[in-house]
């Protein structure tokens, strides 16, 4: 029995989850079943803020109304958490977009650097990993849970430009990871045939003997880098081994054919990275993903809900300007509806090889790099989780007090058995995992 399956059990019981550490070891809690549960994560992501007013239950418990930007979601209630008063306290360097970006996922400062944001100080990339490379290092390094990609990163309407306005997910310090926009390539990634295996095995032994050459003339700095270089090599060559053995559980999707990388068809984007995203994780290719709707200062025309003004200049609106808080709120119910697509989806499709249907055994993560777009506050920050895969007690909406961020990220890891004290600042991590049970 994993620690889903005993948490569930003693919940069932009346039990606090408190208990977990100490039955976690008791032979008459394990299971003759050593296949071990699949749970996923998935972290979708929209910019700007929103209306709180609009977007917060009153209601603390499992006796709460949803207000009509998370409207889209009323099928999905009892399998939703709603937590409100969970605060992105890391401060240091850069603007409240850039923090509130790139310390979303890593929950640890900016490193100093040279990229000017508003007022504030400039700032560089951030200084630790993101929640969703510790999940796939994690999965990564178990046989039961190791996968092809191990994590995907989705984009819609993000720009090409690198920046901390622009990356949430980080393979470490100074490692940010762009997510793929083009549908087409993430397709490819996926499902494209290799058509000449030799050829492309040949040429990194190559590279593998060439790096070799030459670490042993270079300085030690430059051998870490040489390093990761050979890491990757390594890498490319297990992808290979595995596109070649996988077997489709479920084929790869239809996409439509022709669609520009572009504001108007941002809807149309969505759909077809949420469809690959769904079908890569029912191929088992990956446990973790993240989809990320624009960026921070995300200034995408919602022209298709005939809004012709920009996201970003919108959010900046005072509250008392009615017609911008309409938009804004429209705005951020369309965004509810692309995750009522994506956990519909995942309702919808059977769990392969396993019981019920993928939504039992994914949570989907929806957030926002601010909590208010006008005061750029780091505040109340948006955390919707729909889905049974990490275990917690759903159907609830929860009231915290200043909770940092850091400590939902724990309660995340510690629900697939990554059972780590501290994640992103340490002092942030004070209390250790939320308590969602």
């Amino acid at each position: 029995m994993n620690n889903i399956n005993r948490r569930r059990f003693l919940n069932e019981l009346g039990v606090s989850g408190a208990m977990l550490p100490f039955v976690a070891g008791l032979p008459s809690l394990a299971s003759g079943n050593a296949t071990a549960r699949k749970q996923r994560v998935i972290i979708m992501f929209s910019p700007n803020g929103t209306i709180q007013d609009n977007f917060w239950p009153n209601e603390a418990g499992e006796d709460f109304k949803l207000k009509s930007i998370l409207s889209p979601l009323e099928e999905f209630r009892k399998r939703m958490l709603v937590l409100k008063g969970i605060n992105n306290r890391v401060r240091g360097d850069g603007d409240s977009h850039m923090r509130g970006m790139s310390c979303l996922l890593t929950a640890i400062e900016l490193f100093p650097g040279n990229i000017q944001g508003g007022s504030h100080t400039p700032a560089g990339w951030a200084s630790g990993i993101s929640i969703d490379q510790e999940l796939k290092n994690y999965f990564q390094s178990r046989d039961d849970s190791r996968t092809r990609f191990g994590s995907l990163e989705f984009g819609v309407g993000v720009a090409d430009r690198a920046d901390p306005w622009t990356r949430m997910s980080y393979g470490g310090p100074n490692k940010p990871i762009a997510p793929t926009d083009n549908p087409y390539e993430m397709y490819q990634r996926l499902y494209g045939r290799l058509k000449d295996k030799k050829s492309l095995q040949s040429i990194l032994d190559d590279v593998r003997h060439d790096l070799k050459k030459v670490y042993s003339i270079v300085s030690a700095e430059d051998r870490a880098l040489l390093e990761e270089h050979e890491a990757l090599v390594r890498q490319m060559e297990v992808d290979l081994k595995i596109a070649d053995k996988q077997k489709l559980d479920v084929p790869a999707p239809e996409l439509s054919e022709g669609v520009a990388d572009q504001n108007d068809n941002l809807p149309t984007l969505a759909r077809m990275q949420m469809d690959l995203l769904v079908n890569s994780m029912a191929n088992d290719m990956c446990r973790v993903a993240t989809l990320q709707f624009t960026k921070s200062v995300g200034g995408a025309r919602m022209n298709w809900l005939d809004i012709n003004d920009g996201h970003h200049g919108l959010s900046h609106k005072p509250d008392k300007d009615e017609d911008s808080q309409e938009k804004l709120t429209r705005i951020n119910k369309w965004f509810c509806e692309q995750l009522r697509y994506l956990v519909t989806r995942l309702a919808n499709t059977k769990e392969p090889g396993g019981e019920g249907s993928m939504l039992d055994h994914t949570t989907v993560v929806w957030t926002n790099e601010l909590g208010k777009g006008n005061s750029h506050t780091l505040d109340d920050i948006p955390f919707v989780l729909v889905g049974n895969g990490l275990g917690f007690r759903m159907g609830r909406s929860l009231q915290f007090k200043r909770i940092a961020h850091n400590r939902l990220w724990l309660a995340v890891a510690h629900s697939v058995g990554h059972r780590i004290e501290t994640f992103g600042n340490k002092r942030l991590s004070a209390g250790g995992p939320l308590d969602l049970s």
